[in-house]
């Protein structure tokens, strides 16, 4: 039995199990799914289990020549999409709290430091933005529109914040989290990060947390907020020639 929702594993076995099974052993399945759309027209997850699931649409599956009764592999279906020219971007870690982290988190007090931004923050998240470098605004994709968008402050300064917006139709919420590098190792993500969680549990969304696998501190960051890693998840990158 899981230690996830039953939201987080239907999202994921949706595309993954839908569709005409080309392939499938103790440790990697290959489905054909004609309902993927254009951008994830190519997707590989890897649980923490460490089960390998790829899934295609039709038309990918015809340019790589793949067939039912083949004998297939991880490797061997990675080294098809190179010959075929197929790019798979850089694989996100994707975490999310456990049911009983979530249990835990919800019977959290909030901090005082902490609150919920509006559109009438927009001056202060301005200045926040401003003190950021366009690397670090690109890396956390944290917005004022969002669906939710929680601050950290220090002296009434906002130095952290965090944004949320449902993800792929669905009652999941992914996040982002930017803090201002000289208020870093402080906990402000840390706080900043479950209080917007936690509001989203109370909307009934399950939240999402992903980063790239070079990125240290994020996952470092995942841990200690208390989320716990689902797998690894890689889609077809927008610069793929096919």
């Amino acid at each position: 039995m899981s230690i996830f929702s039953q939201t987080i594993i239907d999202f994921w076995q949706a595309p993954f199990l839908n569709g005409d099974v080309l392939y499938s052993d103790e440790v990697f399945t290959l489905v054909i799914n004609p309902d993927l759309s254009e951008d994830r027209r190519v997707m590989v997850l890897e649980t923490s289990e460490g089960r390998v699931m790829a899934v295609l649409t039709p038309t990918l599956a015809d340019k790589l020549n793949l067939y039912q009764r083949q004998d297939l592999s991880e490797s061997s279906f990675r080294q098809k999409l190179n010959k075929a020219g197929v790019t798979l971007h850089g694989a996100d870690y994707l975490f999310y709290f456990s049911e009983a982290e979530k249990n835990l988190l919800l019977q959290e007090n909030l901090e005082v430091v902490l609150r919920r931004l509006t559109e009438q923050d927009d001056a202060v998240f301005s200045e926040f933005q401003s003190s950021a470098s366009e690397q670090d605004l690109d890396d956390s994709y944290v917005e004022l529109d969002h669906w939710a968008v929680f601050g950290s402050f220090e002296q009434n300064r906002l130095v952290s914040a965090a944004s949320m917006y449902p993800w792929g139709n669905s009652q999941i919420a992914d996040l982002g989290v930017l803090t201002l590098t000289p208020f870093r190792g402080k906990g402000h993500a840390r706080k900043v990060v479950r209080s917007i969680c936690k509001y989203a549990c109370n909307q009934g969304y399950e939240p999402q947390y992903r980063c790239q696998l070079d990125n240290q501190a994020s996952t470092l960051l995942a841990k200690a907020v208390g989320l716990t890693l689902f797998g690894k998840w890689e889609v077809i990158s927008p610069d793929s020639t096919n």
